[in-house]
């Protein structure tokens, strides 16, 4: 994960998004522990409470679970259900808007996958 951190959201949040991509990029996969609070605190300079809140956001969305004395560990289906509220999401939200944005630049859609098609085979 990287260490830099944008100022026009709360750091809790951003972590609990990263973690979110690691487990949609397979980085973490179902039964994997997290890293310990006090590591990810150290590691980033952060506070303690930071990350704990963060990891609390994951667990109320029940993604990741607490095994006591043991750490937190990504639930079995956590990728899955990710998957599918993610891709909900941006079908929702993300989607209209870029098709709105590809629209009022004029471009092509069919012409933009040709191209990023081209771009995949090329490197």
């Amino acid at each position: 994960m990287s260490a830099e951190w944008n100022d026009s959201q709360p750091i809790y949040w951003q972590l609990k998004k990263r973690t979110m991509a690691m487990i949609l990029d397979g980085t973490l996969d179902e039964g994997d522990a997290l890293p310990s609070v006090r590591t990810v605190a150290a590691e980033f300079q952060l506070n303690p409470i930071t990350v704990s809140k963060s990891y609390q956001a994951l667990v109320d969305d029940g993604l990741v679970e607490k095994q006591r004395g043991l750490g937190m560990f990504v639930k079995t289906g956590a990728r899955a259900q990710l998957m599918e509220s993610e891709r909900a999401k941006f079908l929702e939200k993300e989607w209209p808007a870029l098709l709105n944005r590809i629209e009022q630049l004029g471009l092509d859609i069919e012409e933009l996958l040709k191209q990023t098609s081209a771009e995949k085979t090329s490197s």
